[in-house]
């Protein structure tokens, strides 16, 4: 399983990518999606939400079972990405292309305590 090392990483298996404009895209990892199975429907945050680190703000569903989604730091939602929505299958075809949604993070320091690649390889084992 590859972990790209462009990311943070959450012990809840989101990942996050800093955007060039200081925002922030969130995804689910691999082994996230490898643990879901085949995903059947994505139900992502409002654009405007303010989001507090650590709650669920999304739901993702399998056919054998339903996941939260937690937002890895406070934030406002600035972006949805509607495709995932139309085709919830692409996570499973490419979890770190993926993208859930993008927030605007409250404190962009918050971003940089998240775990490292090499930190979440050791979490997963």
């Amino acid at each position: 399983m590859t972990i790209p090392a462009d990311r943070k990483y959450t012990e809840s298996h989101e990942w996050v990518r800093v955007e060039a404009d200081g925002t922030v895209s969130v995804g689910i990892t691999d082994f996230a999606q490898d643990a879901l199975g085949d995903i059947v429907f994505v139900d992502l945050p409002k654009v405007g939400a303010s989001l507090a680190a650590g709650k669920d703000c999304c739901v993702i569903e399998s056919v054998k079972a339903a996941g939260d989604v937690y937002a890895p730091v406070a934030g406002e939602v600035v972006a949805v990405n509607d495709a995932v929505v139309d085709e919830p299958a692409s996570i499973n075809t490419g979890a770190f292309d993926a993208w859930l949604f993008k927030l605007k993070p409250a404190n962009a320091a918050d971003v940089d305590a998240l775990l490292s690649a090499e930190a979440y390889q050791k979490n997963i084992g």
